[in-house]
């Protein structure tokens, strides 16, 4: 399923929830992977309904930040709800400050986590076919629209030719 992006502005907004450290290269090892713990540690904790003062629409968000360098280095990952300011802090947890900017924006949809994973692919692949169209490697972030849609958010460098 190739689909092309769209490119869409994002003011800034916080997330909070829960983090982890990792690399591309980590999440291809079941034995170093730490993704799909998060993930399993949010949905157990229930997290996605106990954060205090969380969004009205009580969307969900996988947001990548704390880039080390580019798709190859370390970065965070956090899984969390947007929180309106003033953003308090909450017993671990932590907060994300998404930046605001243009972002790419791919669809996935279908089966949980194979769709995210396959909606990735087509992020990879896009930038690899584009490389006239830098990455920010500031924040990107996935929107869940449901428990089988995502959309992920790429952000582009300002000077980013339009998509």
């Amino acid at each position: 399923m190739t689909t092309t992006p769209t490119m869409t502005p994002v003011a800034a907004f916080h997330v909070t929830g829960l983090t982890v450290r990792t690399r591309n290269r980590d999440e291809m090892d079941p034995a170093t992977a730490r993704i799909g713990g998060l993930w399993d540690r949010f949905f157990c904790q229930s997290w996605e309904r106990n954060l205090p003062g969380r969004g009205e629409d009580g969307r969900i968000f996988g947001v990548y930040s704390d880039y080390e360098s580019d798709e190859h280095g370390a970065f965070d990952v956090t899984a969390g709800v947007a929180v309106p300011p003033p953003v308090t802090s909450v017993p671990g947890a932590v907060q994300i400050a998404v930046q605001a900017g243009d972002y790419l924006v791919f669809q996935g949809h279908g089966t949980m986590p194979q769709m995210v994973i396959d909606a990735w692919g087509e992020v990879w692949r896009y930038f690899a076919a584009h490389p006239q169209v830098p990455r920010r490697f500031g924040t990107d972030f996935e929107l869940y629209e449901g428990p089988d849609r995502v959309a992920i958010h790429i952000g582009i460098a300002p000077s980013a030719p339009r998509a």
